[in-house]
């Protein structure tokens, strides 16, 4: 069994059995409450004999992804077992592939000050991964996009596992440890404090 954590949208945990079927499934929608229900929609969905934790890498905001990356390792770290990385973009890729999308499309979600984050995919590879064509780029809100964009809200964690499971199946890796942050956080290293004078 594989389960799958991301905070890159709300936050969702999911577990799906080795025939891609979800055992048990967990979300809450705010986009900052991450660090407040992580816990408890784990222990919700939490089964014996998890394999593998799938980790959503973003894009997403710098606290509400660490949070969520941060739960998976945990997670992976307390049972022995290995963290898969997967874009969240991916999932949401999946999502719409399950539901007939055909055709090139771009994933669009909110990267907040008036930027949206856009992958363009077009259908499936010969491992059943969603085909990445263009990485992850902001863009400016209202920008015309070439293909028909889907703006996601939501991402199911399930979804994200199932990718997630393929990914594994085929001994691909799809992007490395770091998180896909939208943009590097606003705090900042104070400098050195400067002699006063008096």
């Amino acid at each position: 069994m594989i389960l799958a954590v991301d905070t890159s949208l709300g936050t969702a945990v999911a577990v799906i059995d080795a025939d891609g079927r979800t055992v048990a499934e967990a979300a809450a929608p705010d986009p900052l409450g991450h660090a407040e229900v992580i816990g408890d929609l784990l222990a919700q969905v939490a089964q014996p004999g998890i394999t593998h934790v799938v980790a959503g890498m973003g894009p997403g905001p710098f606290t509400g992804l660490r949070i969520g990356i941060a739960a998976a390792r945990a997670f992976a770290l307390g049972r022995g077992i290995p963290v898969i990385p997967v874009p969240s973009h991916h999932a949401i890729a999946q999502m719409l592939l399950d539901d007939g999308t055909t055709g090139p499309f771009a994933v669009v979600t909110d990267a907040r000050r008036r930027e949206i984050a856009v992958s363009v995919f077009d259908g499936a590879d010969a491992d059943g991964i969603p085909n990445l064509l263009i990485p992850t780029r902001l863009e400016k809100q209202g920008t015309a996009l070439e293909r028909p964009a889907h703006e996601a809200v939501e991402l199911h964690a399930a979804a994200l596992a199932r990718v997630g499971a393929r990914v594994i199946a085929a001994n691909r890796t799809l992007t490395g440890a770091e998180p896909l942050y939208l943009r590097s956080p606003d705090v900042v290293q104070p400098g050195r404090l400067k002699r006063v004078s008096s």
